[in-house]
C-alpha cells in the first residue's frame, strides 16, 4: 500500500513536469494567456498521469479501459477547475505570479483531492 502510494506520487511528479512545462512554454515562448496555458498544460499532465498510472502505479490490467477513462475524465474534470480557480484566484485577485499560483493549487488539489479518486474510484480492482 505505501509502494503504491510513492509510485503515485512519482507519477504525479512525471505529470507535473508535463504539466508545468507545458504551461511556461505556453505563456513564456508562445505568449498565451496564463490561464489558457494552464488549462492546456493540466489536460497534458492528466493525460500523462492516466497512462503512468493505468500501466505503473495500479497495474490495472482491467479490460475496462473505456470506463476507467470515463471516470479519469469526471475525476480529471474536478481537477481542471480546481486547479483553473485557484490559479485564477491567485493570480487575479491576491497579485501571485502564475507559477506560484498554479503551484499552490496543484499541490493542494493533488494532496486532497487526486490520489484517493484515482485510488478508490478510477483504478479500483
Amino acid at each position: 500500500m505505501m509502494f503504491t502510494y510513492l509510485k503515485a506520487q512519482a507519477s504525479s511528479l512525471i505529470a507535473s513536469a508535463t504539466d508545468f512545462g507545458i504551461t511556461i512554454f505556453a505563456v513564456n515562448i508562445l505568449g498565451w494567456w496564463y490561464l489558457a496555458a494552464s488549462i492546456t498544460g493540466t489536460v497534458s499532465g492528466g493525460i500523462v498521469n492516466f497512462y503512468v498510472n493505468r500501466k505503473w502505479v495500479f497495474e490495472s490490467g482491467s479490460a475496462a479501459i473505456k470506463w476507467q477513462i470515463l471516470k479519469y475524465i469526471l475525476v480529471w474534470a474536478g481537477n481542471l477547475i480546481i486547479v483553473t480557480a485557484g490559479v485564477f484566484i491567485l493570480t487575479h485577485f491576491f497579485n501571485l505570479n502564475y507559477v506560484l499560483a498554479k503551484v499552490l493549487s496543484s499541490v493542494l488539489t493533488g494532496i486532497s483531492y487526486n490520489y484517493m479518486m484515482q485510488k478508490h474510484f478510477i483504478f479500483t480492482s
